[in-house]
């Protein structure tokens, strides 16, 4: 029998745009010999809707709003109830065995979409509630890593309340402890939303308001000079970790036009580091993975220094890219294990996580 997948994409949040190429991807890459598909889009606004369609190349630009066959439709939080879809002059319901909550950022990544998955009763790709909670606020998951003993960038914490009253104590304070140049970014976004490069006070003061527009919580930390290298990891109880990844940019830093607009960047598979460094990314990356409580999948991003190839955590993503040009497929990829396949084996640990 096939298995029913309900895979929801969009999303209340500033990624909405990326969840949705990420979308068109894993639904051109799921096998429909096995699984029935319900895709469920979150608008900007947070209607949902199943989509009536099969193409899936009219998610990124928004067309599939306008298909005709489009219904409202919800997952309830009651258990057995599933997908709730309204038609003109009923209600029917499809259960669901799993779902793919290819959301990132706010309302998605979270912890918010697992919670209410939990609440359901439903299989779901990726991390729970408590891990996806710490992995999308940066400075949670930096508390973690410290304790864990993982080497990671000098950081502080700002309040977005505080910039108007305090901004010249704030300023003061953090040139205290940092030499320019400085990142500056929200504790909860991803794809490098709302994130800076300050190198000086003007840069900084600007850094710091923009990024109080997606949330209370600033992070500040210290520039790290080396290559931008990444790790996907995929498990439950015994997680694996594929090849690592290099990031060069082409840009001043690896920021959301160089991810997902320009062309500038390069994506090196395997990394440009030596063997024994690249062991040690990977052993840290499955150690951080475990740290956070993580299950299913996440990337985990380190910063390996030129001089002296230093492993530097910057950060764990539940919910990584899953674009055509994504480094968690990619990376895989590179290990033998091709995109179709990569989604047959996430919603295998999910039913697997959940039995």
């Amino acid at each position: 029998m096939k298995i029913n997948v309900c895979v929801l994409f969009g999303g209340v949040s500033p990624e909405h745009d990326v969840s949705l190429r990420s979308a068109e991807s894993v639904l051109n890459n799921m096998d429909s010999e096995k699984y029935h598909i319900f895709p469920v889009g979150i608008t900007k606004e947070g209607q949902w809707i199943l989509y009536g369609g099969d193409d899936y190349s009219a998610l990124p630009d928004g067309k599939w709003l306008e298909h005709p066959n489009n219904r409202p439709a919800v997952i309830s939080p009651v258990r057995g109830q599933g997908l709730l879809i309204f038609c003109d002059d009923c209600l029917k319901q499809a259960q669901l065995d799993v779902v793919f909550p290819v959301l990132h950022g706010e309302n998605g990544e979270d912890g918010a979409m697992q919670g209410l998955l939990q609440m359901a009763g439903i299989a779901f790709v990726g991390a729970h509630v408590a891990a996806s909670a710490v992995a999308m606020d940066k400075t949670l998951t930096k508390l973690v890593a410290d304790n864990a003993g993982i080497t990671q960038a000098a950081w502080q914490l700002v309040r977005g309340s505080e910039l108007e009253n305090y901004m010249d104590k704030i300023v003061t304070r953090i040139e205290q402890q940092f030499i320019y140049p400085v990142f500056v970014k929200p504790a909860g976004t991803g794809s490098s939303v709302g994130v800076s490069k300050a190198s000086d006070r003007q840069q900084l003061v600007a850094a710091l308001h923009n990024a109080a527009q997606y949330g209370e919580k600033i992070l500040v930390e210290e520039f790290i000079c080396g290559r931008e290298v990444e790790v996907a990891v995929m498990g439950n109880s015994n997680p694996v970790a594929s090849v690592c990844g290099e990031i060069d940019s082409g840009a001043d830093f690896y920021d959301y036009d160089a991810k997902y607009v320009t062309d500038t960047s390069v994506a090196y598979i395997p990394a440009r580091i030596p063997e024994e460094t690249a062991e040690k990314t990977r052993e840290l990356a499955i150690k951080v993975y475990q740290a956070v409580g993580c299950q299913g999948l996440s990337r985990v991003d380190f910063f390996v220094t030129y001089d002296n190839n230093r492993i530097v955590l910057n950060e764990i993503n539940t919910l990584p890219g899953f674009t055509s040009i994504s480094m968690y497929p990619k990376l895989f990829d590179a290990c033998g294990i091709g995109y179709s396949q990569l989604i047959d084996e996430l919603l295998r640990l999910a039913l697997e996580a959940s039995a």
